[in-house]
């Protein structure tokens, strides 16, 4: 019915931690610049729509601060 093993519970392959460690710095990578590009997505909303920028002023900012915010988040 129930089998009973004994010896570690995790009998598995062995964890590759380096390629562990690379993944999980491209994941931190991609949400510090996701996060960057989402700030300024909002900001330069702000001043297209609130603001006297307009559509093509608030692209503008959008464009400057994405390209500023992902050398910043690296």
């Amino acid at each position: 019915m129930a089998e009973h093993h004994t010896g570690p519970i995790e009998t598995g392959a062995p964890m590759d931690y380096k390629e562990h460690e690379k993944t999980y710095n491209g994941f931190l990578l991609v949400a510090r610049v996701g996060s960057a590009i989402i700030a300024a997505l909002l900001i330069a909303m702000t001043a297209g729509f609130f603001g006297h920028a307009g559509l093509f002023g608030g692209f503008l900012i959008f464009v400057v601060l994405s390209i500023v915010g992902a050398f910043l988040a690296r």
